[in-house]
Formats: C-alpha cells, structure tokens, sequence
C-alpha cells in the first residue's frame, strides 16, 4: 500500500531525475526479479526497485554511484567520483564526495535551532510578524488592502515545512504589486501638494515687499519642503513658526496701542487748537475794543487800566500757545517711542523668521543654521548608525581677486561659488558660509569615499565654469579639509579636525582637498 504521504519525486529534482532515469533504462540489480512496479508515481515503490535485492552496504553504495553516474552534468560528475571512490575502496573519498552533494543539492535537511525549532518554522514566524503587524500598520488608511496582510499572516500561522508555497506566495506577491501601485500614487500625490504649496508660497513672496519680515518665513518652509522631510526637521520649522507667531502677536498688540496712543495725541492736540482757535478771536475781539477804548480814554488811569487788560489777555494766549507746544513735543515723542517699539518687535521677528540662519549676500547657511543643521544631523546619525561627512572649504586667490576687481568682484566669487556647489549637491546636503571665504559642507550619509569623490567632483565643475567678471573670465577653486564623523564625537571637535585637514591642504598646494587624521588616542 503506498504511504499517502509520499509525494511523487518532482522531475526537476536530482533524485526525481535518478528515479526516472533508472527506471527507464531497466539497470535497477535484479530488476527482472522484482514484481511488477506500483503505481506510477510512488517514490517509496521507485526507491524499493532501485536498491532491490541489497542487503549490505557496499553494494548499496555501488548502486548509488551507478544511479549518480547516468546523470548529466555536475551530478553525473559526481556520480564518477562516487564511483571511482568504490571501485578503489576509498570510503573517505567516498565519504566527502556525498558531504558535498549534500551540502550542494540536498535542501530539504533542516538543521534545528539549539530551541529546537528549525530555520524554516523561524523564517515563516519572521515573515508572518513582518506581514501582519508591520505592514497591516501601515495599511490602516488603505481599506482596500488593510485586511489582506491579516489574512497572509493567517495562513502563514498553518503552514509547514512540505506544504505548498504557491498559493501563499501568489498573493504575497499580489500584495507587494499593489502596494508597490499605490506607493507610486502616494509619492505623486505627495509631489504634487508640495509643489501646489510652493506655488502658494511663491505667489505669496511676489506680494511681499522686499524689506518685509515674511520673507523668512517664506523662506524657511520652503526650504524644508524642498529637502527631505524628516521628523527632527519638521519639528524645529514647526517650533519656529511658533515662535514666529507669537512674535507677530506681540507686534500685533503694539501697533494697535500706539495707533491708539497717536489717535489720543492727535485728537488732544486738536482740541487744544480749537480752544486755541477760539481764545485767539475772542483775543483778536478784544484787541478791537481796546483800540477803541483807547481812543476815548480820558485820563492816565484810564490808560493804564487799558494797558492791564491788554496785558492780560496777551498772557493768557501766550500760556495757551506754550501748553500747546508742550503738548505737540510730548506728542512727538510718543510716535517716536511707538516706532522704536514697532521696528523693535519687527526685528525680532525676522530673527525668528529665518532670515538670521542664512547668510544674505549668498543664500548659505549661516553659522546659526549650521550649528541647528549639524546638531540635528549628527543626532540622526547616531540614532540610525549613518556616515557623516564634514568639509571645510577655503577659496584659494580670494584676497587677490578682491584686489583686482573690488568687493563687488569678491562677493560675485562667493554667490559663485554657493551656486556650483547647490547645483552639484544632494537635496539632504548643505553649505554654509562661516565668514570671509570659509565654507562648510554638510554631507549626511555619506562615507569617507563617496564624500571625497564630491569634493573632486565640486572642484571639476569649478574649474569647468569659470565666472565672468569685467569683461574676464575669473578661475575659481578651492581647498577642503575633510573629516568623517566619529560616534559621540561633538561639534567643534569635528570642525577642528576639518580644520586641520584644510590647514595641511593648503601647505601642499592650491586646489586641493585632504582627509583628517582621526583623533589621537
């Protein structure tokens, strides 16, 4: 009775091909002997007919070797060392010969784990938690396809060693071409919001007046939405925004106090000048009537009580007009104080806007951004265990090229030079401007090599696009230090090691670039 267990041999095996093979060729020993075959297909009744009739072990092995020896290929070759192995009564060739053969071609033997559990059953629990935890998670929002990984996982619980993969890896695979469908559609949707946002932003920008403090709002949500969206990244613009829109209250709340303080001022003073307007005609009045008084004085009392009241009235108009002065001088230092008050609060707020991290005369980083910038990357770096790479650039002829064609000249270099090197550099990379002709480039997951080869790269394209300046074409290279980021290593430790690096690059030569030496001890 043949085992329902036994699955017949599939024919792409070696030990299917062997079956087959031997059992049309009619080699089995004593294979005229035997009874007739079972059903076509049974491996145990195949197996019984090809080692019928030995009962002792070199004539198994002998019949293995033949049965090895009729295969083509590198099994066939095998089976001749099998076979010369027994004919010469090597045991240990023999020996050997079947370890590689089972270590090359028999893939059904497990080894178990020291839990006893074998590799296969260890591999389905990593897939199954992989499949149904993991990416169900991150399905949540797809109900379409949110409930297929739980079932994946599900039938991946049952399965055993031996059983059919075929249907679990069909829709496995189903899965991962949806997803991979859908991904497609997410990053287009993705492309699509941040351009409409940088759309609406530029818009924004183009009704803006240059001198005005958005700008660096503007300028600072942008460039996180031009680089790659990370939490640490967004977290700090939305600090930062924060801040700025605290700020904007503050400046807020002053401008409309001192529009009410000049609204009171105003209005005050004009009080005072109709009262003024109406104390000068009744004054003017009353000049009139002196005038007339005057003519018809009779006597050198009467005059002088006359001069009294003209005296009098001339006082109590002088009086006002002094009051009023006051009052316009008091007045104009309020406004003065209230506009101190308001370009105060709108400095600050460019400060908070990001106007303060970059550098004006050439759009880099300035040493504020690359302080934040380098904090959080090598935060980042330590979390995920990436590379980072440090350079320190120093343009080489700065101060000749000053000389030669001005200031103006020297701050064209440097816009030139910031404009090659973001031309060249990854979105996730930064340059920074520390002052003068120093910069500094920020390489995040970048190794020793590939940091190196940018740095020659950058010096290439240089050397390839020279600045037109004064009718002249104006060569522009420079010299680097470059160092690696070490684990726990701070800050300025990593700067000074760059530092170094570019102090003996330029002993060397110009146009030259030199790895640090790691830290001593």
């Amino acid at each position: 009775m043949t085992d329902p267990h036994d699955a017949p041999p599939s024919p792409g095996t070696a030990v299917g091909r062997l079956l087959s093979r031997r059992q049309s060729a009619g080699t089995v020993l004593d294979a005229a002997s035997e009874p007739a075959p079972g059903p076509k297909g049974g491996s145990s009744a195949m197996l019984q007919r090809l080692f019928a009739g030995i009962d002792t072990p070199e004539p198994l092995l002998a019949a293995f070797a033949n049965g090895m020896s009729t295969l083509p290929g590198e099994l066939g070759d095998m089976g001749l060392r099998l076979q010369s192995a027994q004919r010469s009564a090597d045991w240990v060739s023999y020996g050997r010969a079947m370890r590689q053969l089972i270590d090359k071609y028999i893939r059904t033997i497990e080894q178990e784990t020291p839990d006893g559990q074998p590799d296969s059953l260890r591999l389905r629990e990593l897939l199954r938690h992989t499949v149904g935890v993991t990416v169900a998670s991150l399905l949540q929002n797809m109900p379409e396809l949110r409930e297929e990984p739980v079932q994946l996982a599900g039938e991946l619980r049952h399965w055993h060693p031996g059983q059919p993969l075929q249907p679990i890896e069909q829709r496995l695979r189903e899965l991962s071409h949806q997803i991979g469908v859908r991904s497609d559609g997410w990053q287009e949707q993705q492309e699509l919001l941040l351009s409409l946002f940088d759309l609406l932003l530029d818009n924004i920008s183009e009704l803006l007046d240059d001198s005005s403090w958005l700008h660096g709002q503007v300028h600072a949500v942008r460039s996180l939405i031009g680089g790659p969206l990370d939490r640490d990244s967004v977290e700090q613009a939305r600090a930062n925004l924060r801040e700025v829109i605290y700020k904007q209250g503050l400046l807020k709340q002053g401008i409309v106090e001192s529009k009410a303080a000049m609204k009171n001022v105003m209005g005050g003073f004009i009080e005072r000048l109709d009262g003024m307007a109406v104390s000068t005609g009744e004054y003017h009045d009353r000049i009139s009537s002196y005038a007339l008084a005057l003519k018809e004085a009779r006597s050198i009392a009467d005059l002088n009580q006359l001069l009294q009241d003209v005296l009098q009235d001339t006082g109590r108009v002088q009086g006002q007009a002094l009051q009023a002065r006051d009052h316009l001088g008091n007045a104009r230092r309020e406004v003065e104080q209230a506009e101190q008050r308001i370009a105060e609060l709108e400095q600050q707020l460019r400060e908070v806007s990001g106007l303060i991290r970059s550098d004006p005369l050439t759009g880099a980083l300035n040493r504020r951004g690359l302080d934040e910038l380098l904090e959080r990357e090598r935060a980042r770096a330590a979390r995920h265990g990436h590379p980072l790479a440090l350079a320190l650039l120093d343009l080489d002829d700065f101060h000749q090229t000053n000389t030669l064609h001005g200031h103006a000249g020297g701050d064209a270099v440097l816009r030139h030079l910031v404009e090659v090197c973001q031309l060249h550099l990854r979105s996730s990379d930064a340059i920074a401007r520390l002052g003068g002709d120093e910069f500094v480039l920020l390489l995040p997951e970048t190794p020793a090599a590939d940091s190196m080869s940018t740095l020659l790269r950058l010096q290439r394209s240089l050397a390839q696009r020279p600045l037109p300046l004064d009718g002249q074409r104006v060569p522009v290279h420079f010299s680097a230090g470059l160092a690696q980021w070490l684990p726990g290593e701070a800050a300025d430790a990593l700067l000074r090691r760059a530092d170094a690096a570019l102090y003996a690059a330029k002993r060397v030569g110009k146009n030259r670039v030199q790895a640090a030496e790691p830290p001593a001890g």
